[in-house]
C-alpha cells in the first residue's frame, strides 16, 4: 500500500500537511506493507529535506501511489484519474463553488474520502483541525483587543513557531479587569480554553460571572444550555436541544450585558436559535466590544460576523447602528476577528495534531479490512458514482 503526500496547490497557499516527517516514519514502522512517498513542495511547513532526513522518499511519483492524501481541495487539472484521494472537498453542504470539483472526481473515477466525514459509528468526527482553530482564534481575539484600544501590540500568530510561543506572548500583555465569555466545549472551545488557562486568566463560574465584579480579568466557558433555554420554560438536556433546537430561544444576552470580549468556539446546528441578533447588538446594554468568531458563520448566529476576515487583514469593525462595516477603532464599533482558516496560522502544530488522529483512526483501516467501517463511512464516491450515504448530493452534481 503506497501512500502519497501530495503538494498543496490551492491559492492562497496552505502550509499544513496531513503527515509530518515523524508521522510518516511511524506509519512505515507500524505497518510493514506501507510505503510513503512525499511530493516535493516549496510551501509545505516541513521542507523536503526534513522528510529525507527521516528516510522518507521525496519524489514526483504520485502516479505510482495507491492513496493520495492532502489537506485542501485539489485543483481539477491536478487530479489523477482512478486513484483514492483524501482531502477537504467542501462539497458535503452542496457548496456551489466546488460543484465542478465533485463532478470531476466522479468523471475521473476517483474513490474519494473527505476528512470532514471521517466519523465514528456514533457520527462524531475523528480527525479535525478544530483545536488549532480555537488556539489561534483565542490569541487573535486578544490581539484584536490590543489593536482596538491601542494598549498593546501582539505579533501575528503566523510569525510565531508554535502554541507555546503564542502563550508566551499573551503572558506579556497587561489586561484591565475585563470579562471574557467563551462559548463551546468541543475541540474548538477547549483549544481556546487552553490559551486562556495558559496565559493565567482566572476561570469563574456562571453565577459569579453574571453577578459579581472582579478586580482582575476573568473568563467563563459556557455550553449550549447556558445560552439557550426552552421557549416553554421547561428543564431540558443537551440531547433534547440537539434533537429539537427550534423549541429553544437564545439566553445569551445576559452574558452580552457583562462581557467585554466574546470568543465564539461553539458548533452551530441548523435550526438552532441565533446567539444574538443585529437588534441585540444595538441595545444600550450590549457591552461586548471585541468578537473573536472562530466558528465564522457569515450572517448567522453571531450577528456581528458580516464577512470572513483574512490572515492578512484579520480585524474589521461592525457598526451596531447601521449593521455595516466600519473602522474597528471607532469608539462605537465592535471589533470582529472572523478568519475562516485559522489553523493555517499554526501549520506545524496543526499538522502534528491532525496526523496523530489520522494515524490512529484512518491508517489502520487499510490493514484491518476496515473492521470499524471508518473508510466505508467516509467514502463519498466509488466506481464513478456517489455512495449511498452521499446520494443526496446527486441533484447538486447534476446542477439541479
Amino acid at each position: 500500500m503506497k501512500f502519497g503526500i501530495i503538494k498543496e496547490r490551492k491559492n492562497p497557499p496552505d502550509r499544513r500537511v496531513v503527515l509530518s516527517p515523524e508521522a510518516c516514519k511511524k506509519v512505515i514502522k507500524n505497518y510493514k506493507q506501507a510505503q510513503v512517498i512525499v511530493e516535493p513542495s516549496d510551501i509545505r511547513v516541513y521542507n523536503d529535506s526534513e522528510y529525507t532526513e527521516q528516510n522518507i522518499k521525496v519524489a514526483n511519483q504520485m502516479q505510482n501511489c495507491d492513496v493520495l492524501v492532502g489537506v485542501k481541495e485539489v485543483p481539477i487539472s491536478a487530479l489523477i484519474p482512478n486513484k483514492k484521494y483524501f482531502f477537504f472537498s467542501h462539497t458535503i453542504k452542496k457548496q456551489p463553488y466546488n460543484r465542478d470539483l465533485l463532478k470531476a472526481i466522479l468523471e475521473k473515477n476517483i474513490e474519494f474520502y473527505d476528512h470532514e466525514v471521517i466519523v465514528s459509528q456514533k457520527n462524531t468526527r475523528l480527525v479535525a483541525f478544530g483545536k488549532y482553530a480555537g488556539i489561534v482564534g483565542a490569541y487573535n481575539g486578544f490581539r484584536a483587543y490590543g489593536l482596538k484600544y491601542g494598549t498593546y501590540n501582539l505579533p501575528k500568530a503566523e510569525t510565531l513557531k508554535d502554541q507555546q510561543e503564542l502563550i508566551t506572548q499573551l503572558k506579556k500583555i497587561k489586561l484591565p479587569n475585563i470579562k471574557i465569555v467563551l462559548t463551546g466545549k468541543g475541540r474548538v472551545g477547549n483549544g481556546a480554553k487552553e490559551m486562556l488557562d495558559g496565559m493565567g486568566l482566572e476561570q469563574v463560574g456562571l453565577k459569579d460571572y453574571l453577578n459579581k465584579s472582579f478586580n482582575i480579568p476573568v473568563y467563563c466557558q459556557i455550553d449550549v444550555l447556558d445560552y439557550n433555554k426552552r421557549k416553554d420554560g421547561e428543564r431540558s438536556n443537551k440531547q433534547e436541544f440537539f434533537t429539537n433546537p427550534s423549541e429553544y430561544k437564545s439566553n445569551f444576552f445576559r452574558f452580552a450585558k457583562v462581557s467585554d470580549i466574546y470568543i465564539a468556539g461553539h458548533f452551530y446546528g441548523d435550526g438552532a436559535p441565533y446567539l444574538f441578533t443585529k437588534e441585540d447588538a444595538k441595545h444600550t446594554d450590549f457591552k461586548i466590544k471585541v468578537v473573536a468568531d472562530i466558528s465564522c458563520d457569515i450572517n448567522g448566529p453571531v450577528a456581528t460576523t458580516i464577512k470572513a476576515s483574512t490572515i492578512a487583514d484579520p480585524v474589521y469593525g461592525y457598526d451596531p447602528e447601521t449593521g455595516e462595516e466600519t473602522d474597528y477603532k471607532n469608539p462605537n464599533a465592535i471589533a470582529v476577528m472572523a478568519v475562516d482558516n485559522l489553523p493555517c496560522e499554526l501549520p506545524r502544530d496543526a499538522s502534528v495534531g491532525f496526523g496523530q488522529s489520522f494515524i490512529k483512526h484512518v491508517i489502520p483501516a487499510f490493514f484491518n479490512e476496515d473492521k470499524d467501517g471508518v473508510l466505508e463511512r467516509a467514502r463519498m464516491t466509488k466506481d464513478g458514482k456517489l455512495t449511498d450515504r452521499f446520494s443526496y448530493l446527486q441533484d447538486y452534481v447534476d446542477g439541479k
